[in-house]
């Protein structure tokens, strides 16, 4: 069994604190993605689970070890980074097989786990050639190649497409997600990219300055994000959020906004909302769920630009002193510097409290 159980897990440097305390599990076979802006602690989570970075306090076990004290190299993890790091003398063979000639594996075996590396990568006819001869793709399959020998409890991935270019980064979410179903093996990946952690992890754990703000599968995250950061960081573009307040209305509720904003809460959403009643609040609304339409509710956009996507355009603008994404059609006649009225879905939307962030539904 490979689960891995962080323990009210800390991290400082000198008096200075990057990881609160932190209770995380991941279990065994699972695709757990690590997934937050920069300087969130997602690499730093990571190499204490490698063993890189010691633990300042808490417990941390894999399977039924406790390995908060054990040095890498007896954790059983193959770690994957974001630059190859590949012997250019090297073949590709070699590559692959350098750790388990290190090691002192028989010659025999070690060939036979590399034929199987290369079968389940793709690399076999690539086998000879030297690193200089391959894709960026194919480079980072040779280094993953090398972690597979290994045989390990734990893959630890930290970046490993930031060097692709966007075709190939494609190519290898997919190549890595199938690799995963094959070996069935648990593995832990961080990244700064959100659409990264969406298309790949069974569960995505979202980090802000050393601390979970929320660990659910990506459709949770998505449709029901715990507070406010969740739901800007998690779609693309991020989601919009617009400051109002909500007040009671006869038997229901509305919400006034920015720019003339008025509407009736839904009433399936009066209950839940009830609370809020009297108070400022944020509107969350997604572009997607956005268009340009007649009719409806909507929003008066200032207009700063618009970026055409081919099925669709996207005007990008400002809400009074709040940047908003819409979206509108292909031959949308809106221009820069226009005001524009973008309508949205009522049963779409979010709200979340002034006070704290924290999302009521």
């Amino acid at each position: 069994m490979a689960t891995i159980s962080l323990n009210r897990v800390t991290k400082s440097y000198g008096d200075i604190q990057v990881i609160p305390p932190m209770d995380l599990e991941i279990e065994d076979g699972e695709f757990v993605v690590l997934v937050g802006p920069s300087g969130c602690g997602k690499s730093t989570t990571l190499r204490m689970i490698a063993g890189l970075e010691t633990v300042s306090t808490g417990a941390l076990s894999i399977g039924d070890r406790e390995v908060t004290t054990l040095r890498p190299g007896l954790r059983n993890c193959a770690m994957v980074f974001q630059s190859y790091a590949l012997y250019p003398h090297m073949s590709v063979r070699d590559n692959i097989g350098y750790g388990m000639k290190v090691r002192g594996v028989p010659k025999a075996d070690a060939a036979a786990a590399i034929e199987n590396a290369a079968r389940i990568l793709n690399l076999t006819d690539y086998l000879d050639r030297k690193p200089a001869a391959l894709s960026g793709g194919q480079r980072q399959r040779v280094a993953i190649g090398r972690a597979i020998v290994r045989d390990p409890d734990v893959f630890l991935f930290d970046e490993p497409l930031s060097n692709l270019d966007a075709k190939l980064r494609v190519e290898m979410r997919v190549e890595i997600k199938q690799l995963h179903r094959r070996l069935k093996t648990t593995m832990v990946y961080v990244t700064h990219d959100q659409v990264e952690a969406m298309t790949m992890a069974d569960r995505v754990v979202v980090l802000r300055d050393g601390v979970v703000e929320q660990a659910a599968d990506p459709i949770t995250l998505y449709e029901k994000p715990a507070n406010a950061f969740v739901a800007e960081f998690i779609g693309a573009p991020s989601m919009n959020m617009l400051e109002g307040h909500i007040a009671q209305r006869g038997d229901g509720l509305c919400f006034t906004g920015p720019q003339g904003l008025e509407f009736d809460i839904p009433a399936a959403r009066v209950a839940a909302l009830a609370p809020l009643a009297g108070q400022a609040c944020l509107l969350g609304i997604r572009p997607e769920h956005t268009n340009e339409a007649e009719g409806g509710i909507g929003v008066a956009v200032d207009v700063d630009d618009i970026e055409p996507l081919g099925p669709h355009t996207l005007v990008v603008g400002h809400v009074g002193s709040r940047k908003f994404t819409g979206q509108a059609r292909a031959d949308t006649a809106t221009r820069p510097g226009s005001r524009v009225t973008i309508q949205f879905d009522p049963d779409k939307l979010h709200f979340f409290r002034a006070s704290d962030g924290a999302a009521v539904r």
